[in-house]
C-alpha cells in the first residue's frame, strides 16, 4: 500500500489552513511546517498568502529560511500564491527594507503591484495548462512577475499581457488566491508535480 503524498503547509503567518484544506481534500496529507525537521519529512510545500516581510522574518527566526532555499536547490516543489509568490521570486521590486526571499524562481516581482486592500479585484483567467473553464482568480493586494528568465513558463496573464502565475520546473507561482475561491486545479497541478518527483 503506497503512503500518501505529504505536502507542508509553511505554517508561520498567512492562509495556512484554506490551503491544508484544499490538500486534504485532494488526497494528500497536509501537514503545517514549522520546523526544519518537520520540512525534512514532506514532499512538497506550500508557501500561503499573507505577508511577505513578515513570513521572511519569521522564517529567519525560526531557522527555516536557509533549509527552505536549501530544499528547494535540491528540487523539492513548492507552490506559492500571493506572498508565496513573491518569497519563491529571485528578485523583488519595492520590497521593505531588508526584506529577503527564499527564491528559486527566475522572475522579478513587484509586491503589492496593484495598490492596498481596497484595490482587491477578482476576474476570470485563461489558462491553458489547466484546460476549460477560466480560472476565476481573486487578486488581495497582489504581486505582479515584471521580467521572468528563459526557462520560466507563463501560466496565466491578464488581459493587459501583465504575467500572473508561473512555473519553472518544481516551482509553481500564482499572484491569486485559489484556495478561496474553490479553485482546486492549481493544487491539482502541483500534486501531480510533486508525485512525479516522489516516483
Amino acid at each position: 500500500m503506497t503512503t500518501p503524498t505529504r505536502v507542508g503547509v509553511l505554517a508561520l503567518q498567512g492562509d495556512v489552513r484554506e490551503h491544508a484544506r484544499v490538500l486534504s481534500g485532494l488526497g494528500a496529507e497536509a501537514v503545517l511546517v514549522r520546523r526544519p525537521s518537520e520540512l525534512a519529512e514532506v514532499d512538497g510545500l506550500v508557501l500561503p498568502g499573507g505577508e511577505s516581510s513578515v513570513i521572511d522574518k519569521l522564517s529567519r527566526a525560526f531557522g527555516m529560511q536557509q533549509p527552505i532555499r536549501d530544499a528547494i536547490a535540491g528540487g523539492l516543489p513548492v507552490y506559492g500564491t500571493c506572498a508565496g509568490l513573491i518569497l519563491l521570486a529571485d528578485r523583488i521590486t519595492d520590497g521593505i527594507a531588508g526584506q529577503q526571499t527564499f527564491g528559486g524562481l527566475d522572475v522579478t516581482v513587484r509586491r503589492n503591484a496593484f495598490g492596498s486592500q481596497v484595490d482587491s479585484f477578482e476576474t476570470d483567467l485563461d489558462v491553458p495548462a489547466l484546460g476549460a473553464p477560466p480560472v476565476h482568480a481573486v487578486f488581495i493586494r497582489a504581486p505582479l512577475v515584471e521580467a521572468s528568465g528563459p526557462d520560466v513558463e507563463t501560466l496565466a496573464s491578464l488581459d493587459d499581457g501583465r504575467i500572473v502565475a508561473v512555473r519553472q520546473g518544481n516551482l509553481i507561482g500564482t499572484a491569486f488566491h485559489p484556495e478561496v475561491t474553490g479553485e482546486h486545479r492549481f493544487h491539482e497541478l502541483f500534486l501531480r508535480v510533486v508525485e512525479s518527483v516522489r516516483r
